[in-house]
């Protein structure tokens, strides 16, 4: 072979190899790509699945307080007293319509304030739902409300309590059906057959109307109404700071 032959050889043998890492080189980048993106949306499952479970449990319905609760007790007129045993006072009674939006406002910003105080000993709470509403669907919605809570035990009374302020119907809607009513009481640990024949029987109505009667009586002309001992809370203590302060200076 020539040297001119040997030279040419040289270069076909370089350009073929030249060509083969350029070959390899692409396969490396493709593979990398590749690899990035199973990464990428390995990382946005996770993602989405840590969303989804966080907003799954800050969303829980009636899942708000977690901590200690006063004991409940339920008194001759229909009323809930919560409070710790030989607390007599001050007393803060709460006077609400579970259809009415302001009551669940109250109840997002003044109730962890209201169980703690409570657990604490620092106060006996008198629970007073009544049937405001007059115009329907808002009056049907929060009498078939009341009744179920004048249906569930005791025991279970104060979560209960909480699950029907966070199902809330907007207004306008018809909400608070006896079906719903009867499962979120199984979901708060309220066993079927008496609870759900007081349900659907209505059988707790005329209680209702007598507490919608006494609010009526106490001077009650809105929801919420919170009184210590006796006197309609001053707009200061609508805060739990103040709810705090006014509780603490009645039981001086």
């Amino acid at each position: 072979m020539s040297m001119v032959d040997r030279e040419r050889s040289a270069r076909q043998r370089l350009a073929e190899e030249r060509s083969r890492q350029a070959a390899r080189d692409k396969q490396r980048r493709l593979l990398f790509v590749v690899l990035g993106t199973v990464v990428a949306v390995a990382v946005v499952v996770v993602a989405v699945v840590l969303v989804r479970g966080s907003t799954d449990d800050d969303s829980a319905p009636g899942s708000g307080y977690k901590g200690a609760l006063a004991p409940a007790t339920r008194q001759a007129d229909g009323s809930v007293v919560m409070a710790e045993a030989g607390v007599a006072k001050p007393v803060l009674e709460l006077y609400e319509d579970f259809q009415c939006p302001a009551c669940k406002s109250v109840e997002e910003s003044l109730g962890t304030t209201i169980k703690e105080q409570a657990a604490a000993g620092k106060v006996k709470v008198v629970y007073r739902p009544f049937r405001l509403f007059q115009q329907e669907p808002l009056k049907s919605n929060s009498q078939r409300a009341a009744n179920a809570a004048e249906c569930a035990p005791a025991g279970n009374w104060v979560r209960y309590h909480d699950r029907l302020y966070a199902e809330q119907p907007d207004e306008g809607d018809v909400g608070f059906e006896n079906a719903d009513l009867i499962k979120w009481g199984a979901e708060a640990g309220i066993p079927g057959g008496a609870f759900t024949a007081c349900v659907n029987g209505g059988e707790k109505n005329a209680l209702v109307d007598q507490a919608t009667a006494h609010a009526a009586r106490a001077g009650v002309t809105s929801t919420p109404t919170l009184m210590l001992d006796g006197k309609k809370a001053a707009a200061s203590a609508l805060t739990p700071d103040g709810l705090k302060k006014a509780i603490e200076a009645a039981g001086r």
